[in-house]
């Protein structure tokens, strides 16, 4: 089943499990069986939702609203009903869910790498916190900010929605509106000027270099040395970023799908909080750390 239609249907179970049960209430009819029965169906249908957001790539943020504005209704309907165990049950989510919305919405949303292609910094199945209030506030990922506007800076750790598939990427950040950008033999050219590189560790698998940009630098990892890649130069349009992962042999990037529209950043990599490579591996802290 789309994964659209999936949750459309969760959504739609939820909200008709929870007007049953008011009315149950209401009429005083709510039995221990009736009770249980519609427990489970609303704990169905919100796992098969977020589930279907989850692997689909989404953005909770609607399912967050959604939850929100039932669980104020249900308590408008207890003051109305003049009845307690509406309204306490109502109340009872409701500021939960106000608080999670706000954190996730403004604040932190957490988010887990899905590939190597920010390696070495950054590896698959590291779990980290992107700060959502970095570049503006905003409430739907495409959306341009209505406060606290302002724009990703070279080499940060960006987050956003790949334009053509809109699956959220996480990539750093290498030239901005105007910037002219050309990639040769592994090295970056940022107007003309290349950004140098000093080798950190040297083996015939792979070299780590340590790439600088003004005050700043990170550590890149190459695993093909031996080919030379070429990109001519070009001008970031108005509007537009050049993003490129630090696996740069192992990266989907602006070099294959080009550049990311200003409105599609949604947050900027904060730091790593647990990493996870597997189901039946055990979560580890030992990366945990700001990210550079």
């Amino acid at each position: 089943m789309n994964a659209d239609v999936a949750i459309f249907l969760s959504v739609a179970a939820l909200v008709i499990t929870v007007l049953a049960w008011v009315r149950f209430v209401v009429a005083e009819e709510l039995t221990e069986s009736k009770s249980t029965a519609l427990s489970t169906i609303g704990f169905v249908s919100v796992g098969v939702a977020v589930w279907n957001i989850f692997v689909s790539s989404g953005d909770l943020t609607l399912l967050l609203i959604i939850g929100t504005l039932l669980s104020l209704l249900v308590y408008l309907a207890g003051l109305y009903f003049a009845n307690q165990e509406i309204t306490n049950q109502g109340r009872g989510y409701f500021w939960p869910l106000v608080a999670i919305f706000i954190v996730r919405t403004f604040l932190f949303e957490p988010y887990q790498i899905p590939s190597g292609s920010m390696m070495p910094g950054l590896k698959e199945g590291d779990f980290i916190l992107v700060n959502k209030y970095a570049y503006g506030l905003k409430i739907n990922r495409t959306d341009n900010p209505f406060a606290l506007a302002s724009d990703p800076d070279y080499g940060d750790v960006v987050v956003f929605l790949e334009p053509n598939s809109k699956i959220p990427f996480i990539k750093r950040l290498i030239a901005k509106p105007g910037d002219r950008i050309a990639y040769r033999n592994k090295v970056i050219y940022l107007n003309g000027v290349p950004l140098p590189q000093e080798i950190i560790e040297k083996n015939q698998q792979e070299y780590l270099l340590k790439e600088i940009f003004g005050s700043s630098s990170r550590t890149i990892r190459i695993t093909q040395p031996q080919r030379n890649d070429f990109m001519d130069e070009i001008i970031v349009p108005e509007g537009q970023y050049f993003v490129m992962g630090d696996n740069r042999d192992n990266s989907n990037d602006s070099r294959s799908w080009g550049f990311v529209p200003r409105s599609h950043f949604f947050g900027k990599g904060s730091l790593i909080w647990m990493t996870w490579e597997c189901w039946l591996c055990i979560p580890s802290f030992a990366r945990a750390g700001f990210i550079e």
